[in-house]
């Protein structure tokens, strides 16, 4: 299942380049980051394109989730979940994410990429 979501969380990051680029930048200045969930979240004011962008990428996640789901017989609650587990390890020193606590939080140098203990 592992090599599967490593798979996945690749397939997430390819996009528009337009599009992909304004969402990195947004993601580098800690205004989007990923959940625990393994969507894109909004962790400051985003403007109306911004959104949008951020929108179209988790909608794109949502239909790779379902049907890996519906492939693999789980919830596409359970795809997110794995999915989230394979991108924490890709935030950058400087970028946010979100655990299920709910706060969110920006990774600094001393410390590893996030890896909650349901990730295994």
């Amino acid at each position: 299942m592992k090599g599967m979501i490593l798979g996945l969380a690749m397939a997430l990051v390819a996009g528009p380049a337009a599009a992909q680029d304004a969402v990195v930048a947004a993601r580098a200045s800690g205004l989007v980051g990923e959940r625990y969930d393994g969507y894109l979240g909004a962790a400051g004011a985003l403007s109306p394109s911004l959104r949008a962008q951020v929108g179209a990428v988790n909608i794109k996640r949502r239909a790779l989730f379902s049907d890996l789901a519906a492939r693999r017989g789980v919830t596409s609650q359970d795809v997110g979940v794995a999915a989230a587990c394979a991108l924490f390890a890709r935030v950058a020193i400087g970028e946010v994410y979100l655990l299920s606590e709910g706060q969110w939080r920006r990774r600094v140098s001393s410390e590893a990429a996030p890896r909650p203990s349901y990730c295994g």
